[in-house]
């Protein structure tokens, strides 16, 4: 097997022998649709979906295509669209579970973490510079912040534009894309001038970098199939990795290349921050190229039927069958059976424009109502919106600025550098755990999805009140590895499926809009008291950790749908 991969190479189903077998010889997983037998599509509220069981004899599980079409017809009738794009589409994710968890989805889950890890260590790595950049250009403490909101500005963008440009110029341009973008631009931070020139570097970085969560998260959700959905969640563990990485190299570049002064100094007395970008940057292009010259990423064979490319998209399932060392049922013939032939395909194509719409229709009242069909599922909608924008600010508040409030303590001189960041890399490393536990324990009996967020949420409010208890730097990195460890969030799959990606994607652009909002409430609060912004953050956690107790809904031991 070639170390390098062709990532332009067209596959064909010629190319994977062995993979193919007839559906009358195929061996099916029963499907769970959301509409029960005895039930009418008008008349199923959402709670009862929410609630159906993964017992087999809830759905078909034969071998003939009658059955198959039963099923599609079934699941068409609980998302609402019936086109021959969506009843190929049914067909094709039948197929995925049908083939089963594999090598290729294993694979997918690590390159689709590299975009949560460089998500976070970017966000990390700016929080990291803002005092080197006080000193060097000699902007305020304060006023340096800014820099963050340029970044997530990028961010905001990014996370609007690849989303949609996803659905128009296909999955695996996206996805390769963000990183690229986000390498170069990593790198040229490192070579700014000026501060406004960095400020803009990282938001043409945020561009990239943005684009990385809504990108890599719909990506990774079509290759998997319905059985391990679940994993999706688990991307998260690769966020405190992004923070760990970040925090290692600016521990081991930014105190031994920095200048003694306090400021302003000369750009050859102050190099620690450009070198722990430049390998920022460098770490960023890497995985960049572990994506696109190690791993030959299949285009998603839902944008290739948008696309009309049906053999492709065809070949492209047989591909992960032949990774995974599997067979599948799935044919040109399977899908004209089913979704019209050729021809009739051909119509069904999507064109650009349509392919936007879809993409807006899902913030339509159509799409929003069912998320207050019934009145506990529109409270539960309200408070996760509600959780998801406090968050998002108070986040940000704290552990964005984590190194200065570490640096400019209450103390008559400033904690020393090196220490700063030693104790930084110890927050760091004791916060990756903490999301794998919470993996653990959203299951766990009398604890669950809604008892792990609001413990930890709790928690997380009364640590970061705690940190301004004293200056001592002994004391404050005792409660900054215990936020650290605490700070989690799991809420997407309350929602109920064919309004999910609307449920999760309002709440993403709340989260992102308070983000951008974080810096400007740091820079002004920030000038009238210092701790102003931390009691702000700590309130904020409060704040969610109450709203996450009126959850109406728990998702423990329920199928997702």
């Amino acid at each position: 097997m070639p170390l390098f991969v062709n990532p332009f190479k067209k596959q064909d189903v010629s190319d994977f022998d062995g993979v193919y077998v007839p559906l009358e010889n195929s061996q099916r997983h029963p499907s769970v649709v959301g509409v029960p037998k005895d039930s009418k599509v008008g008349e199923l509220t959402t709670e009862k979906k929410l609630e159906v069981s993964e017992d087999p004899s809830n759905g078909y599980s034969s071998t003939t295509i009658e059955d198959l079409r039963a099923e599609v017809d079934r699941d068409l009738a609980a998302a609402g669209h019936d086109t021959a794009y969506d009843r190929k589409s049914k067909v094709i994710n039948k197929a995925i579970t049908d083939i089963g968890m594999g090598r290729y989805q294993w694979s997918l889950f690590a390159l689709c973490g590299f975009g949560w890890l460089a998500d976070n260590m970017w966000l990390q790595g700016v929080a990291l510079t803002l005092p080197s950049l006080s000193r060097e250009f000699g902007v305020s403490d304060t006023n340096v912040r800014y820099t963050t909101c340029a970044l997530f500005i990028g961010l905001c963008l990014g996370a609007s534009f690849w989303g949609v440009a996803s659905d128009v110029i296909g999955r695996r341009l996206a996805f390769n894309a963000t990183l690229f973008l986000a390498g170069v631009f990593g790198l040229a931070v490192g070579g700014g001038s000026s501060w406004v020139g960095v400020a803009g570097l990282y938001a043409a970085l945020g561009v990239g970098v943005g684009g990385n969560l809504p990108v890599d998260g719909a990506l990774f959700l079509e290759f998997l199939p319905f059985a391990s959905s679940g994993l999706l969640t688990a991307l998260s563990v690769w966020w405190p990795v992004g923070q760990l990485i970040s925090s290692l190299v600016a521990w081991g570049f930014i105190p031994n290349y920095e200048c003694a002064a306090e400021g302003p100094c000369t750009r050859s007395e102050n190099q620690g921050w450009r070198y722990f970008n430049l390998t920022l940057g460098a770490l960023t292009f890497v995985m960049f190229m572990c994506r696109f010259f190690l791993f030959h990423l299949y285009e998603s064979p839902k944008f290739l039927l948008s696309q009309g490319r049906q053999a492709e998209a065809v070949a492209a399932v047989h591909g992960i069958a032949y990774k995974n060392r599997k067979t599948t049922w799935l044919s040109e013939e399977v899908l004209n059976e089913i979704g019209g032939t050729a021809a009739v395909v051909e119509k069904q194509k999507l064109s650009t424009g349509e392919i936007v719409k879809r993409n807006l229709g899902k913030f339509s009242t159509e799409r929003i109502g069912p998320l207050f069909a019934t009145r506990k599922l529109g409270l539960m909608t309200c408070l996760i919106w509600f959780c998801w924008t406090t968050i998002g600010m108070g986040y940000p508040l704290f552990n964005a600025f984590l190194p200065q409030y570490l640096a400019n303590s209450d103390t008559e001189q400033p904690t020393a550098t090196n220490i700063v960041y030693r104790n930084y890399a110890i927050t760091s490393i004791v916060g990756v755990p903490g999301s794998l536990i919470a993996y653990y324990t959203v299951n766990l009996k009398y604890v669950g999805r809604k008892g792990t967020i609001a413990g930890s949420t709790l928690i997380t409010g009364i640590l970061v009140f705690c940190f301004t208890i004293s200056a001592e730097p002994s004391f404050q990195l005792g409660f900054t590895c215990l936020e650290a460890f605490f700070q989690n969030i799991i809420t997407p799959e309350v929602f109920p499926a064919p309004n999910r990606g609307t449920g999760t994607g309002i709440a993403s652009c709340l989260n992102r809009i308070a983000g951008l909002c974080a810096p400007i409430v740091a820079v002004n609060a920030g000038q009238a008291n210092p701790k102003a912004p931390i009691y702000a953050s700590g309130g904020l956690f409060l704040a969610a950790f109450v709203a996450m107790c009126f959850f109406p809904i728990e998702t423990k031991g329920k199928q997702r749908l």
